[in-house]
């Protein structure tokens, strides 16, 4: 099972999406998602869900969109 971190980082990526509409929070989060799924340990379940939930992200984010500033 991949370490907390990882799945953290994945969650804040996609809240930071889904609150201000920055597409490249969600790419980055799309990519983590699929990190996480190709790793050892992944149930079948879960990485189906993981790569489902990276695809939407990877559609919804196509073509750039408003890119977000890092805030403090």
């Amino acid at each position: 099972m991949p370490n907390t971190e990882l799945w953290a980082g994945a969650l804040s990526l996609m809240v930071r999406y889904a609150e201000t509409g920055c597409a490249q929070s969600g790419r980055q989060a799309a990519r983590l998602l699929d990190r996480i799924a190709d790793m050892p340990g992944i149930d079948q379940e879960t990485g189906v869900l993981l790569e489902r939930a990276s695809l939407r992200l990877a559609d919804q984010t196509k073509g750039g969109g408003h890119v977000c500033a890092l805030q403090a």
